[in-house]
């Protein structure tokens, strides 16, 4: 008999098998210092592009405010148990009304994780009769959301439309013999590589498919649309989706998430979404806190303008530069390169080390073999300043990349 820790150890996993190397410095690095565009690595200073932190909510003082009063007053306790049996309060409803308003949904259920969130939400969606049409890039969350389901799914190729129909065909005809419905799943904005869901053509085919739409938008919610209402909404399709989900941990800096929908599929996620039926209900200081970020994401449009002024300055100036940013038109902006991953890593040495720039790395299996995606995330307290320092770095970076400076048999050690 085989034993399950043996067949561990002998493999880690294709990113875990580097962690020997890696763990401390490419991953699970330890920034220090305020949150921010600035901040501390390894006892230097770095100029910090990795924070989803697009408003620059993160550690605005009136926030910080909100935050350490709601603390003082609550606790992180309140309220204990699940929202069903002792986890309610005014101030949960009052979130859920403010989001379902602003979001223009008929109602909202709030979630206490964003990942565990949309897993469950997926999952509580669809019976085994049913049927699941998704994007091949959706998230992680996603697509453990759908291995859940005890249906059939199929997956089309990333934004292509001719994979969707194809799809939505062979959907189609299963359900004449499950009695089934279709849930069409995909994102707002991609979060790796920055490009939208192609939201419009997919509700253009709902009256041919009678789909249900899900669309995950954690990208999206705070940085696109009017006031940062989501990508939906930049593409004007918002009414069209039918479950909008939004998380946040990305432009409103925090944790948790939420669904919005019509007011009797949310009265029916509350009592059969087992993620939340079985879980804390969210600690009170991030209920407030949340209140305080959604009010001032819709009323300072100075921060959505501020962040847009970075990240158009940023991808111009890449693009300039020679650089490969992608097809992204959000603000995720990544950087594209050819090198394998040893050569990966001395990139991040010398970004890091020499140029005192701090960035995530991506690289196989994620992104296909020999390519290095650098990725950006640009949010509303990052500077001019700081996007010039970063081109020029950059520039310096793909000239010795292209002359072979990072050539390595393995991966860099620090």
């Amino acid at each position: 008999m085989n034993d399950i820790f043996d067949k561990i150890r002998k493999d880690l996993g294709p990113i875990g098998n580097h962690a020997k190397q890696s763990h401390g410095y490419f991953s699970f690095p330890k920034l220090e210092g305020d949150l921010g565009a600035h901040m501390t690595f390894r006892g230097k200073p770095v100029l910090v592009w990795s924070l989803n932190n697009y408003l620059g909510l993160a550690n605005h003082p009136d926030v910080r405010k909100v935050d350490a009063e709601a603390a003082a007053q609550w606790g992180m306790a309140y309220p204990m148990g699940a929202r069903m049996m002792s986890g309610q309060t005014k101030y949960h409803e009052q979130l859920e009304d403010a989001l379902s308003d602003f979001m223009q949904k008929e109602d909202t259920f709030l979630l206490n994780y964003g990942y565990q969130g949309c897993m469950s939400a997926i999952e509580a969606l669809l019976s085994r009769h049913d049927v699941l049409v998704y994007d091949s890039e959706c998230h992680a969350c996603m697509i453990d959301g759908a291995r859940l389901h005890m249906g059939k799914r199929f997956v089309f190729q990333h934004n292509d439309m001719a994979s969707f129909d194809k799809q939505l065909e062979n959907a189609a005809k299963l359900t004449k013999e499950t009695g089934g419905g279709i849930m069409v799943m995909t994102e707002g904005v991609f979060g790796m590589a920055g490009d939208q869901g192609k939201l419009k053509e997919i509700v253009e085919r709902k009256a041919k498919y009678n789909f249900r739409l899900f669309v995950d938008d954690a990208h999206g919610f705070g940085q696109m649309g009017q006031d940062g209402r989501g990508t939906g909404d930049h593409q004007g399709v918002q009414k069209d989706i039918d479950v909008y989900f939004g998380t946040f941990a990305k432009a409103m800096a925090s944790i948790g998430a939420f669904i919005s929908g019509p007011e009797d599929i949310m009265m029916y996620m509350r009592y059969n979404m087992r993620s939340q039926t079985f879980a804390k209900s969210l600690p009170m200081p991030i209920v407030i806190g949340a209140l305080k970020r959604l009010e001032m994401m819709r009323t300072m449009p100075e921060l959505s303008k501020k962040l847009w002024e970075i990240t158009d300055a940023l991808q111009t100036g890449l693009k300039e530069a020679g650089l490969d940013i992608g097809n992204t038109n959000s603000c995720v902006t990544p950087v594209l390169m050819k090198g394998n991953i040893p050569e990966a890593t001395n990139v991040i040495v010398d970004l890091r080390e020499n140029h005192g720039i701090f960035c995530s790395i991506v690289v196989y299996p994620v992104v296909p073999k020999d390519v290095i995606l650098l990725r950006l995330i640009p949010t509303a307290v990052h500077t001019l300043e700081d996007v010039q320092h970063t081109i020029e770095s950059f520039k310096k970076v793909k000239e010795k990349l292209a002359a072979g400076a990072y050539k390595s048999e393995s991966i860099a050690v620090m």
